[in-house]
């Protein structure tokens, strides 16, 4: 219930917010059609090490369907969030194999719980490098090709400038296509200039922003970004995600 709006929520008042959300922006910016998502944490960072010391998890099989079943519903697709602790990312990977073969199924990687200092997850922000995330692309281009899918999307969560090295060698491909994702939060001030930070100088090819229900709302902040307001960011964000 603290990690966001589909633990909060019971799924009929989550779709509900969902159908309501996506009127805001209908009304915002009507000649852009609207594709709606579920992104779930499918793989989280722990705060114990586990039986094999990565600190992270897998969500059980069942949990997974359930948010596939919820996107479903809703005419949605579904993005499968991956936090690896301490493990490889080429170790991690394939364990989402069967679900990136489902043509609504898209992934999202979560640099900030990539430890690759050997600290322990919360402690210190992690990293990607390029070579990472065109691993990713790559792998999840294989999977388009070999089940003739149409192209996956994959968000890549930045907030801060070593969450994400050497972004200019990130290669998108025909099969996919990369959203870097601002999703610090805060103030829409502190937001704003995060974005041209984090985002303006390295849109690698789309961009994205998530906006906090909660955390956009703590002092000094007075409120969060509007639709009318985030279409004002340039690159306009492609990718708008509430948590």
């Amino acid at each position: 219930r603290h990690m966001g709006i589909l633990g909060e929520y019971e799924p009929d008042e989550v779709l509900r917010r969902l159908n309501e959300t996506k009127a805001l922006w209908e009304a915002a910016d009507p000649n852009t059609p609207i594709q709606l998502a579920i992104e779930y944490i499918a793989m989280v960072a722990q705060a114990e090490a586990g039986r094999d010391g990565m600190y992270r998890a897998m969500m059980p099989a069942a949990e997974i369907e359930k948010a596939y079943n919820l996107a479903k519903k809703a005419d949605a697709i579904l993005i499968l969030d991956m936090q690896i602790g301490l493990s490889p990312i080429e170790v991690e990977l394939p364990k989402f194999k069967t679900y990136l073969e489902r043509p609504e199924v898209h992934l999202a990687l979560d640099p900030e719980f990539s430890m690759k200092t050997g600290d322990r997850p919360g402690t210190v922000i992690g990293t990607h490098s390029a070579a990472d995330i065109n691993y990713v692309i790559n792998y999840m281009s294989e999977i388009v090709r070999a089940n003739k899918l149409p192209p996956k999307v994959l968000l890549v969560h930045r907030f801060t400038q070593n969450m994400v090295t050497n972004s200019a060698a990130i290669t998108p491909t025909p099969e996919v296509q990369v959203i870097v994702v601002m999703d610090g939060w805060g103030s829409k001030d502190l937001k704003r200039g995060t974005y041209s930070q984090i985002i303006v100088p390295e849109p690698v090819q789309f961009a994205g922003l998530k906006i906090f229900y909660k955390n956009d709302l703590k002092p000094p902040s007075t409120g969060i970004f509007t639709p009318s307001e985030v279409l004002q960011l340039n690159p306009k964000p492609i990718f708008i995600q509430y948590q």
